[in-house]
């Protein structure tokens, strides 16, 4: 874990090697200040010349900083470090979430990758801070100053060994008992921003149920649950300090006893009892200052073993090592195809596959309708086209090779898909355009546009092509996101097109003009096209229908009315439906 973590120093290892070295010529110079105070004070005492009185005077103040410009220094080079092992790891989690396959990005929430991109990086980067500073500054402290206590006077040096194993013990039973409470503090985390982002993400649909009152109490629980945990560990690490105000005081006490005995007896000077205490003081700071780092670390080890999982995650999709980069054309074809989401060891003797013995073949620039119920793996089978998901068994084909030979990135650019869930992103219409195609001209932007019928609405927005289209699209409504979105796809000058459901939202009229201009404009582009309307596919070289898993039928509209259940069910109840309408 802290080999995962530490790869995401890089270029921040210098400072955080010159951190410590500060830490510890600022620790170095703060012991040696009460050893000349005693000496100077000795001096005072002892009525030295006043020259020599000055002169430890002026050490002291050169010394003093000395410690403060150390202690700036250490404070700079451990702040760049710190936030810059926050950004690298932030930005090596983003990278590496990008570059998963959509069952990567099934074993982890939303909710929770947000949690882990902010708040565990932060609980991390703090921890680190204290790493560079306080566990470098707290031990070398405890050290120095439990030498200069006893070169002044062992007898009374030892009541320290008995308040270090004293907090030992403690800090040690607090962390045991903290750190799985933090764990699951976590885990609450990932709840929380799980409901406020659905809340945010769906409030039309809240205030549309008037819902606000229950989302509200919803929210309240989450907050609640979170904070009764947080108290919990908070109850455990509040002793840390009463048993560090105890180890100081007892501390205290036990030196300015037997010290006064001992500066009457004559076996300590007034000077070295005064040091004494100054390096009690030092020395129960730093036992206070590694108490801190414990329970920092102890925090943030349950968000650091999280970043790692999101680091360690290995992609199930990869380039292979000698990637195809020529796409010959839009042929398609599946051998033998299953697939399930998730595969069990222990279960290898049942087929709960989603897909299921998928044989079929698509020529170049056909057009392909496919239809079947809710639940039927109609959007898995395509997703198996541009590789968001592999095959548990067989192969798919694309222009005569298998998918997996082929570079991803050329693969997809060929395989344009406009998914079932419609996104649009935070900016202009032409910005959202051009992710299909970052360097299309403003004539293609058009020209995509009028295929896809959303030319017309865009031209009556006040600034047209540079309209501001809010985050996730919510200033669009659904027919015209998806056209946009169809758009985009077109842009990218695919061999393949997938409409997964892509016009459910959009009138008859206007998705017949969708088809047209498919079959006039792109008509050596293979298209796939999921819909549930017979309308929208009814006119498709072929209909491929689909249920269970598996393909039950494959022809004709007039094919299928004939000699397929499914597809006359489907065909007379939204004939029915039409009928009731007019």
């Amino acid at each position: 874990m802290i080999r995962e973590i530490a790869k995401s120093i890089r270029e921040y290892k210098k400072v955080s090697i010159l951190t410590p070295i500060f830490v510890s010529l600022e620790v170095v110079i703060e012991c040696i200040i009460p050893f000349l105070t005693a000496e100077m004070v000795n001096r005072i005492k002892g009525g030295h010349e006043i020259s020599e009185i000055t002169l430890y005077g002026i050490m002291l103040i050169v010394l003093a900083g000395l410690s403060l410009a150390f202690g700036a220094l250490a404070g700079s080079t451990c702040a760049t470090a710190s936030c810059g092992l926050a950004k690298n790891l932030r930005r090596d989690m983003f990278h590496k979430v990008q570059d998963y396959a959509f069952e990567n990005i099934d074993r982890f929430s939303t909710s929770s990758l947000v949690t882990r991109l902010t708040t565990d990086v932060t609980n991390v980067q703090n921890a680190y801070m204290m790493i560079l500073r306080m566990l470098v500054r707290a031990p070398m402290m405890l050290i120095l100053a439990m030498v200069m206590t006893f070169a002044i006077n062992a007898e009374l040096a030892v009541n320290f060994l008995y308040a270090m194993l004293f907090l030992a013990v403690a800090l040690t039973i607090i962390t045991l008992l903290s750190y799985p409470v933090f764990r699951k503090v976590f885990r609450k985390y990932d709840d929380l921003n799980a409901s406020v982002q659905e809340n945010i993400t769906n409030m039309r649909v809240v205030k549309a149920y008037v819902k606000e009152d229950a989302e509200t109490e919803k929210f309240r629980g989450a907050s609640g649950m979170l904070y009764k945990m947080f108290v919990k560990a908070e109850k455990i690490l509040v002793l840390n300090g009463p048993m560090m105000q105890l180890a100081m005081y007892a501390c205290i006490m036990a030196i300015g006893w037997f010290g006064a005995q001992f500066v009457v007896e004559g076996t300590l000077t007034t000077g070295e009892l005064m040091s004494m205490f100054t390096y009690t003081m030092q020395i129960l700071m730093s036992l206070m200052m590694l108490s801190m780092v414990f329970v920092m670390v102890a925090m943030s080890a349950a968000s650091a073993r999280r970043i790692v999982e999101v680091l360690e995650e290995r992609s199930d999709l990869a380039n292979p090592a000698d990637p195809v980069y020529d796409i010959k054309d839009g042929s398609i074809e599946f051998r033998n195809v299953s697939f399930d989401y998730f595969v069990h060891e222990f279960d290898q003797g049942q087929d709960d596959s989603v897909l299921r013995d998928i044989n079929l073949k698509i020529a170049s620039g056909e057009t392909i309708g496919i239809l079947g119920g809710t639940g039927s793996a109609k959007s898995t089978l395509v997703q198996l086209i541009p590789r968001l998901y592999d095959t548990s068994k067989g192969e798919v084909l694309v222009g005569g090779r298998n998918v997996k030979e082929y570079d991803l990135e050329t693969l997809r650019n060929n395989v344009a898909m406009v998914l079932q869930k419609n996104v649009l992103f935070s900016g202009t219409i032409k910005e959202n355009l051009r992710w299909g195609n970052a360097d299309a001209s403003d004539e293609e932007l058009v020209q995509a546009c009028r295929l896809a019928q959303a030319d017309e609405f865009i031209q009556r927005f006040p600034d047209g092509y540079d309209t501001y289209i809010e985050q996730g699209g919510s200033n669009v409504s659904g027919g015209p996101k998806q056209r946009l979105c169809i758009a985009r796809a077109l842009l990218k000058k695919p061999k393949i097109l997938i409409l997964d459901d892509s016009t459910s939202a959009v009138d008859t009229r206007t998705d017949a003009l969708i088809r047209k201009a498919f079959r006039e404009d792109i008509p050596n582009t293979t298209k796939l096209i999921i819909s549930q309307r017979i309308s929208s596919i009814e006119d498709a070289d072929r209909i491929i229908v689909m249920n269970d898993g598996k393909i039950c039928g494959i022809g004709t509209h007039d094919e299928l009315l004939k000699s397929n259940a499914i597809y006359q069910e489907v065909y007379e109840t939204q004939k029915k439906g039409a009928d009731d309408d007019e």
